[in-house]
């Protein structure tokens, strides 16, 4: 531990041993020093003779403030005083700040007054960090100030953080701009910048104890940044990190999960409506070809095959048991599963945490921890992986083999998945109920789904994280080379908790989800319809390799609210040169525009959609086109969509491989059309502009994150 570490456990230890949960402002002031935060000059004044004193050397104007243990907020209780530009002013000021602090509270505990040398000029920003209690340490930067959290233009990343994270920050809220320098201001030091946020970061890692940091304002110059009000609260018990197993020992149990050579299923039924009897028949009916022993004290055979009293009397080795028995009887059956050296327990049952039954849920996490069987749920509706045709779930088999794995944490979600899949064709590797997550959760599956060579995209539905860092660091490493896709419910939910400091205000909502599932390199999604449309279009599109999107429409009205859709998914329309401008004009009537949108109009011939959307695809300018379809009898809806097809597989065979999507108009044969669209590789919708391009937008977030773009 440095020097400069060591004072600052000297100023924690004092304040944790006074049974204090807040720094002073000089206290505050000394950790920023060791971190190297500036701080203008400033020092602690007990008398008014002193407080003159301490103007006189540092400067005037000065700003006054009391210093308190006892007072957080100092402007409530009239204890900050700006803008004093004379000894009088001062020796004043020094008597107002104590008398409002003793009518504010009687009762506390004055160290002095601090005087301070005032800052003006440059922009005011708010560099903060706060314990959240999903992703733990968390760093905050945006515009600071007295209206802070009205504006709320504030960004978050995990602490500790990089130099790149800290300026990628400075450009991802509204008002980036304004800190670059507008109207002939000049911009604000982002190295600067960007240390202190760098170094904030590196202090709440080193010091777990410390709860929030609030340096708010820092005025931000040309010239550097310097803090110039510091307020550090600490948490008497600090949060321990979350236990987590090595990705081996999580591969050596998910493996046996999703490819067992055995399944037992615990409450296995002959009657017909039992959940025993519905998870048998789907084993079954399903394909698994695997073994598979009926567990039931009460039967010798079920649906031909030899039942077991107990998983132990099975003479071979059992890889899942499946449990479709009542809560009360759970523990006793995962002993003897257990025993037997069963990898997973998968639990259907309801009656634990959910029901308040939290003794219970407790109970058979320990049991499995103990025997080292990894439990799926319980609450759940089980789960499926297609390679092995396994149906191990009460819901009806599903055999649309393809590479998207869903799972969701509510099992209405996971109907609601089951039947988007089917209606759609979509292809899954596995569809996945995680219910309580008493144990395996979204960052086991991911972990099996990195290494699956069968799955290709994830899209999971969650109301929450149980461990968002151990989630973080898988979802960054699969995401480089497999979309994850996010449906996070619940996003106002957070905001009313109580916080201490601007920081800790602002965290207090869905914003840090939002960016720090971006900083993972996560595909969020807004709604249910939208997770699973990004699933099953983002497979099938090819990876942009740049920037440039054009809109090719046979209707103005769709290319006006295609471009719209453009702008609102965060895609760049491109700026068409002349030389392409030329080349496009040669194949559209004299009426219609160039430009970008391209409007060939509606009247237009096959040939033409066929011209136009083969020359976007071999120009290497282009990267990525959206199509806008008008039904008209010139070129009727099916036409439309196998000359589209063909033209894209043949500029596909040369190399030229670009995502294209495309918005259809018309009557209901337009749904058939985005139908056969959709089997050659072109996501296509009908009835909507906004579908097409929101999934278009999502590929490019995807892509961005993974660095496909450059």
């Amino acid at each position: 531990m440095t020097a400069e570490a060591d004072g600052v456990r000297e100023v924690l230890e004092k304040a944790r041993a006074e049974g204090r949960t807040a720094l002073t402002a000089p206290e505050g002031r000394k950790i920023c020093e060791a971190y190297g935060i500036a701080t203008p000059g400033e020092g602690l004044a007990t008398t008014a003779d002193e407080a003159v004193a301490i103007a006189g050397d540092i400067g005037f104007p000065v700003v006054m403030k009391i210093v308190s243990p006892d007072i957080l907020h100092k402007t409530e209780a009239g204890g900050v005083i700006v803008g004093l530009h004379t000894a009088e002013e001062v020796r004043g000021g020094f008597d107002r700040i104590l008398a409002s602090a003793s009518a504010y509270d009687p009762d506390a505990a004055i160290d002095g007054v601090q005087v301070q040398r005032m800052l003006d000029g440059g922009h005011e920003v708010i560099i903060g960090a706060v314990t959240d209690p999903t992703f733990g340490k968390v760093v905050a930067f945006g515009l600071g100030g007295v209206l802070v959290e009205v504006l709320k233009d504030v960004t978050f990343r995990l602490a500790p953080l990089s130099r790149g994270d800290a300026l990628g920050m400075l450009d991802d809220i509204k008002s980036a701009e304004v800190l670059r320098g507008v109207r002939g201001a000049e911009g604000v030091d982002r190295e600067a910048l960007a240390g202190m946020i760098e170094r904030v970061g590196a202090l709440v890692a080193d010091f777990p104890e410390i709860s929030e940091v609030d340096l708010n304002p820092v005025f931000a110059t040309a010239s550097g940044a310097t803090a110039a009000d510091v307020r550090i609260l600490l948490d008497p018990e600090p949060v321990k990190p979350a236990e987590r197993l090595s990705r081996e020992r999580i591969l050596a149990s998910m493996n046996r999960i999703f490819k067992p050579r055995s399944v037992a299923v615990i409450g296995a039924s002959a009657e017909a409506g039992k959940i025993g009897n519905s998870v048998m028949r789907n084993l079954i009916d399903g394909g698994y070809q695997g073994r598979v022993f009926p567990i039931n004290p009460k039967a010798t055979e079920i649906m031909g095959l030899p039942a077991y009293a107990r998983v132990s009397d099975v003479p071979y080795d059992v890889d899942v048991a499946v449990f479709a028995i009542p809560a009360k009887l759970v523990a006793g059956a995962l002993e003897d599963a257990g025993s037997k050296g069963v990898a997973g327990a998968i639990m259907i049952p309801s009656g634990f945490a959910e029901t308040g039954n939290h003794e219970g849920q407790d109970e058979i996490v320990e049991i499995a921890r103990r025997h080292g069987v990894r439990l799926l749920g319980p609450n759940i509706y089980g789960y499926y992986y297609t390679p092995e045709h396994l149906c191990a779930t009460f819901c009806t088999p599903y055999d649309v083999k393809g590479g998207v794995a869903l799972s969701s944490q509510s099992g209405g979600i996971g109907m609601a998945i089951l039947g988007f899949s089917r209606t759609s064709k979509m292809g899954v590797s596995a569809i996945v109920g995680v219910g309580n997550k008493a144990d395996i959760d979204e960052d086991d599956l991911l972990t099996f789904f990195e290494q699956d060579d069968n799955t290709n995209c994830v899209a999971m539905h969650m109301e929450d994280l149980k461990d968002g860092r151990g989630f973080v660091e898988v979802a960054k490493r699969v995401s480089r080379t497999k979309p994850v896709i996010v449906l996070k419910a619940g996003r106002t939910a957070m905001g009313a908790r109580a916080a201490g400091s601007h920081t800790g205000a602002l965290a207090g909502d869905d914003k840090v989800y939002d960016d720090i599932l971006r900083q993972a390199g996560v595909v969020r999604a807004p709604g249910l319809n939208d997770m699973l449309e990004y699933a099953r279009a983002l497979p099938v599109l090819p990876a942009p390799k740049g920037e440039n999107v054009v809109i090719i429409t046979g209707a103005g009205g769709s290319g006006v609210l295609l471009s719209d859709a453009c702008v609102d998914n965060g895609l760049s329309l491109m700026e068409i040169p002349p030389d392409l401008d030329e080349a496009f004009r040669a194949f559209i009537p004299p009426f219609g525009a160039a430009g970008n949108p391209i409007d060939i109009t509606g009247g237009e011939p096959p040939s033409t959609y066929a011209n136009t959307v083969r020359l976007g695809l071999s120009d290497p300018r282009i990267h990525a086109l959206v199509l806008g379809y008008w039904h008209t009898i010139v070129t009727p809806p099916m036409v439309f969509a196998k000359l589209i097809s063909e033209v894209v597989a043949e500029e596909r065979a040369k190399g030229n491989d670009k995502p294209v999507v495309a918005s259809l108009a018309g009557d209901t044969e337009v749904e058939a059309a985005c139908d056969y669209l959709f089997d050659h590789g072109i996501v296509a919708y009908p009835y909507t502009t906004e579908k097409p391009v929101a999934v278009l937008g999502a590929k490019y977030r995807w892509a961005r994150a993974a660095g496909l773009l450059g």
